[in-house]
């Protein structure tokens, strides 16, 4: 199953996708709210809504404007080193525990909405990644189990503003900005993906440029050794999210200078069998001046 949550012809609703037309689930069954989290945490079979969704309206993906899949995220938990190439281009050593950091809630933002690039930086950084969000919760998960936690998979933007991210030996600033963090729009669940997601095709561009292109099954830490790395210290919930790092041609790496987002460009994330997320470049000061002119 693939799902979209956005706004449509009849307001905020979770939609479910096929091909180029979604269902408006939240019309089937109003109890659903406009969220995934009535689906992740069980409160609603998502089987059951699928079969209810056969005869029922559809609408055009492309009128839908996507939003968050979860409002309120719990933890959200991304791997700063993941694929080997990438490892050394940035001139670490392999770790042989998973690089992990945390995001903030008010970083993240929905595919298509704006990227900002801070006032305080031009160095704004893109980063492709897979994302998991956690269905059923857990402590101490067996790697054997651990695909039996996943709801779904969507796509990841690691925007990163790299000067900050440089500051300290903790990345937490450079990776925290305001509105710098894309997900979405799809969140495919697991029986339409290869075990673990693996193998699959990831991309980031601008327009024909493209930026970082490899496999899933290049990653270091495989999804399933990764939430039973995160569940040995933390309990993990149903919807709690896991970015799983960024393949090699990030933009701090490129020779001979540096490849900054800009703003007027919109920065593409793809995933094979997941699908696209798209978000244009706005400079911060232009947000501002935009809000103030309104």
């Amino acid at each position: 199953m693939r799902f979209m949550v956005g706004s449509g012809a009849n307001g905020s609703a979770v939609y479910l996708v096929n091909g180029e037309v979604a269902v408006n689930l939240t019309a089937l069954e109003p109890g659903l709210g406009t969220d995934l989290m009535p689906l992740v945490d069980g409160q609603f079979d998502a089987e059951s809504l699928s079969a209810r969704a056969v005869d029922a309206p559809s609408e055009p993906v492309a009128n839908i404007t996507p939003m968050l899949p979860i409002a309120r995220p719990g933890k959200i938990v991304c791997l700063g080193l993941n694929y080997v190439d990438h490892i050394k281009e940035g001139g670490y050593e392999i770790p042989t525990y998973p690089a992990l950091f945390m995001r903030s809630s008010t970083s993240m933002i929905p595919a298509g909405a704006p990227m900002v690039r801070p006032s305080c930086s031009e160095q704004l950084d893109y980063e492709a990644e897979l994302m998991l969000i956690i269905g059923k919760g857990g402590k101490h998960i067996a790697e054997a189990d651990a695909l039996d936690h996943v709801f779904g998979y969507t796509i990841f933007n690691d925007g990163s503003v790299r000067e900050y991210q440089r500051k300290t030996h903790q990345w937490t600033p450079g990776k925290n900005f305001d509105a710098t963090g894309p997900i979405g729009p799809m969140v495919v669940t697991p029986d339409e993906l290869p075990a673990g997601a693996q193998g699959l095709k990831i991309e980031s561009r601008v327009g024909d440029e493209i930026l970082q292109s490899a496999v899933t099954s290049d990653m270091l830490w495989t999804v399933e050794r990764t939430i039973a790395a995160i569940s040995e210290y933390s309990t993990l919930e149903p919807g709690d999210m896991i970015a799983m790092g960024t393949p090699p041609g990030v933009g701090h790496a490129k020779k001979p200078k540096p490849r900054w987002l800009r703003p007027g460009e919109v920065v593409e994330i793809e995933i094979e069998g997941i699908g696209i997320c798209a978000n244009p470049i706005v400079a911060e000061e232009d947000m501002a001046a935009g809000k103030a002119a309104e």
